[in-house]
């Protein structure tokens, strides 16, 4: 057995399984966790990755969960620690980014002391970052479809600006060019900002090249902040170089359904795509939910009279203009709780109703899923599209059923994400 070496805390579900995906795709033996473990039985893992429900909790929550995730990694022994958010640095004006690096960095290093990075940055999913300024795709992120999340809207693209607002240290940007001339010139930066009295750096990048330089730069950082994507750059440092056998899995098996809760662009297009081609679909009503209507149980017996002809999906997906409505009606707080709970009860009858391939689509929605099945540890398997992996976890449905599941943020994936994911598990192209 050996010894974890990387800690990583993720502040939500699809967050922690993206990043646990670029680990092991880098070779780093990755496991998941539920929430904070509560015994201390050391993991038998290159990384580990503590996946908390934080991200739009009240900040000082956001603050305790990842302290105590802190805590119990240093009872592993790891070797350094990985705070990931969103690679569109979802938060609000409050946080919660900036408390929890402040936190972690108290503790790491000393009240008020220590200097990180953060870097939201992924390339590969269109997330890049230059001259402060974060970019999805093509666009500025306050012009992308992130300036209209019902939860964290994303109105300013310089992040900078954004995580200074946030935290009680100094910020300050390093620039592409200091990137594009190697780890050793990012290094002599990042101690030049530390002794200037910047506590966390904004780091610059727009290619996988770029990520893997300030990976190689990070060695020996007692904190790291940052998306998923530095985490490609990360496994070098110890040594470890890519390994098909770190995503092994064991085989699927079961019926396959889809439970979609996001209300980004592309979950939308994928949802439109799934029923255009006549795949079995539910619409969840908000509204009738708050009404008292039985849901749920419409869901699984529409479900159930069809599990064996197909995946079917199950939703509450919606454009913003209908989100925005029904939060008029019902207040954000409420409408986000009864979708979330109303799915995590459809999720576990699915599974207890033979359901073992699950697509979760929403990382609040995700989290609510995995809780109500009582998952408590996850193996990461392959990438399904970039920063999505299918998934192994014992649950507490089903009789205690293995399930596997694909977590994915609602952002991420193509268009044919739903089909794509069990044709993965079917060996199908």
């Amino acid at each position: 057995m050996s010894r974890p070496l990387l800690g990583c805390i993720a502040d939500d579900f699809t967050g922690a399984t993206d990043l646990a995906n670029n680990l092991v795709r880098s070779g780093m033996r990755s496991v998941q966790t539920i929430g904070v473990p509560q015994t201390d039985e050391v993991l038998d893992a290159d990384a580990i990755v503590v996946a908390l429900k934080s991200r739009t909790v009240d900040a000082a929550e956001a603050v305790r969960q990842s302290l105590d995730a802190l805590r119990w990694l240093q009872r592993q022994g790891v070797e350094q620690v990985y705070f990931k958010y969103c690679s569109t640095f979802d938060s609000t004006p409050a946080g919660n980014i900036g408390p929890v690096i402040d936190a972690l960095l108290d503790a790491l290093e000393g009240e008020g002391r220590g200097f990180t990075i953060a870097c939201p940055a992924f390339p590969l999913n269109g997330r890049t970052i230059f001259k402060g300024h974060l970019f999805v795709g093509d666009v500025l992120l306050s012009d992308s479809g992130m300036r209209q999340h019902p939860l964290t809207p994303m109105t300013d693209a310089n992040l900078v600006r954004v995580l200074q607002a946030q935290t009680k240290r100094r910020v300050a940007l390093v620039a592409h060019e200091v990137v594009a001339a190697g780890a050793a010139a990012l290094r002599q930066r990042f101690e030049a900002l530390r002794a200037e009295g910047v506590g966390v750096a904004i780091v610059d990048a727009i290619a996988d090249a770029d990520l893997h330089c300030i990976g190689q730069a990070l060695a020996g950082m007692p904190l790291v902040t940052a998306g998923s994507g530095i985490a490609i750059g990360l496994p070098a440092n110890w040594g470890v170089a890519a390994n098909p056998a770190a995503a092994a899995l064991p085989p699927a098996d079961g019926l396959r359904a889809i439970v979609s809760g996001s209300c980004s662009v592309a979950t939308n297009a994928q949802v439109l795509q799934w029923r255009q081609q006549g795949g079995a679909a539910f619409a969840v009503d908000p509204i009738a939910v708050a009404a008292g209507e039985d849901v749920a149980g419409q869901a699984l017996a529409w479900a159930k009279a069809r599990l064996s002809e197909g995946p079917v999906l199950v939703y509450a997906t919606a454009q913003p203009e209908a989100v925005k409505a029904v939060q008029a009606r019902l207040g954000v707080a409420q409408a986000g709780e009864l979708v979330e709970r109303t799915l995590a009860g459809i999720a576990r009858g699915l599974v207890d109703a033979g359901v073992r391939q699950l697509v979760v689509a929403g990382g609040e929605t995700s989290g609510a899923v995995v809780q109500a099945l009582g998952v408590q540890r996850m193996a990461i398997g392959a990438q399904i599209d970039p920063g999505v992996p299918w998934t192994a976890a014992a649950t507490t449905a089903g009789g205690g059923a293995t399930v596997h599941l694909a977590l994915k943020s609602g952002n991420f994936g193509a268009t044919d994400f739903f089909a794509k994911s069990f044709a993965m598990l079917e060996g199908r192209p």
